[in-house]
């Protein structure tokens, strides 16, 4: 059987099918959790599983007892491969250390979730003196407005004293300070200005000019974006982390990460979407389009939420009404059973805001910086050097 990539579930006889198992073997695999398994709006007596979990299983049991396979696989949505503590993202659910992140966006901070995510129990590093980043010369900061943003950031960062401190063989609760210091000046690099010790979403209220309600608005993005497990920019992040480097050279890697297409960039193509959606007026005439050119939605359908990214749902009902916006929503939803990502939720708060264009990666770059220096603070008490191999495929020597 070869199942459809926009096939959300599957019923249990088409998933046992395609697993080759039998019914028995599918429950099993439910219970322990590899696959997905939710409720048929139209029989509530009935279930459906997650086809992404039967692919993945699929591509586990293919590869079978060949270990170099399997190692190979892992990388691509794969097996799990590191150990964490930080993040689980589990039917459905956004979790930090144990905390749903759709709750703690309730009323939680961005200093609040770092506490948690950096383990600091009862300490709050952002309290320490050590936590003012110095200012930046003018001149520098004059110099480096015009950059991309993950570049300018990089430029910038050098100059916090924090940054260059090297972690190694270091307690963490000494590197505290310093990653509150980091978080705050990455807030201050992402807007160009300088950078200072107010909440961070108050920071970026004040600069973007926003109301009370806008700061609330900015908190709870910033919430949602903490962390995300072991995505491209963490696991490049954690690499350097794992050769003893500074908290500000493991930024630096994480925000190369960022800085391609298919990580940050994408908060630009879903930017362009809702440009032609604005242009055109039609949500369905977008979509048609799109699809005929081959260009596809970005933004939409996430591999580890078919049920719905719980960022976006955390974000998306709070923003004004936008009647194009909801269109677009709504034909994604009943044709395709694709739902929105938090790209969409963040360029829609950005827009919503009347925010600087950009300022949604902005947004992300800022928040994953707390999940950044988790990883970072974790991969360092490991102690091991993340090195692979590669398995050779080139031209033999004669």
């Amino acid at each position: 059987m070869t199942m459809r990539q926009h096939d959300k579930f599957l019923d249990a006889e088409d998933a046992a099918t395609a697993l080759g198992i039998s019914r028995a073997t599918l429950y099993a695999y439910v219970s322990r959790g590899l696959i997905q398994a939710t409720g048929a709006g139209d029989d509530p007596r009935r279930r459906l599983y997650s086809a992404h979990d039967i692919e993945q299983l699929k591509k586990r049991k293919s590869v079978g007892r060949r270990p170099k396979d399997a190692a190979a696989s892992a990388l691509d949505w794969g097996l799990p491969v590191m150990t964490s503590a930080i993040t689980l993202i589990e039917n459905g659910r956004l979790i930090y250390r144990g905390q749903d992140a759709l709750q703690l966006a309730e009323s939680a901070t961005l200093e609040e979730v770092a506490r948690l995510l950096w383990d600091c129990g009862s300490t709050d590093p952002f309290a320490d003196a050590k936590a003012k980043p110095d200012a930046w010369n003018d001149a520098l900061l004059d110099a480096t407005m015009p950059l991309p943003l993950t570049e300018r950031c990089q430029a910038l960062l050098p100059f916090v004293a924090a940054g260059r401190l090297t972690a190694w063989k270091r307690d963490n609760r000494r590197l505290w300070a310093g990653g509150a210091a980091l978080t705050r000046a990455m807030a201050a690099a992402c807007l160009g200005v300088q950078p200072d010790v107010q909440p961070i979403h108050a920071f970026l209220a004040k600069h973007w000019s926003l109301d009370a309600q806008g700061a609330d608005l900015l908190r709870r993005a910033l919430v949602l974006q903490a962390d995300h497990e072991l995505n491209a920019s963490a696991f490049a992040l954690r690499v350097a982390a794992s050769t003893g480097a500074s908290l500000g050279a493991c930024l630096n890697a994480g925000l190369s990460a960022l800085s391609g297409p298919r990580h940050g960039g994408m908060t630009s193509l879903v930017e362009l979407l809702f440009d032609e959606l604005e242009e055109v007026g039609d949500a369905a005439e977008v979509v048609e389009r799109r699809l005929r050119r081959g260009d596809g939605i970005p933004g939409f359908d996430h591999p580890l939420y078919p049920d719905g990214d719980p960022r976006a749902e955390g974000i998306l009902p709070h923003l004004p009404p936008d009647a194009l916006r909801a269109d677009l929503l709504s034909v994604l939803e009943e044709t395709a059973g694709q739902r929105p990502t938090c790209d969409v939720a963040l360029v829609a708060l950005r827009r919503s805001l009347n925010l600087p264009r950009g300022s949604a990666l902005a947004l992300f770059a800022i928040a994953r910086t707390v999940g950044w220096i988790a990883h970072a603070l974790e991969q360092k008490d490991d102690e091991r050097l993340i090195r692979p191999r590669a398995r050779y495929v080139g031209l033999m020597p004669a």
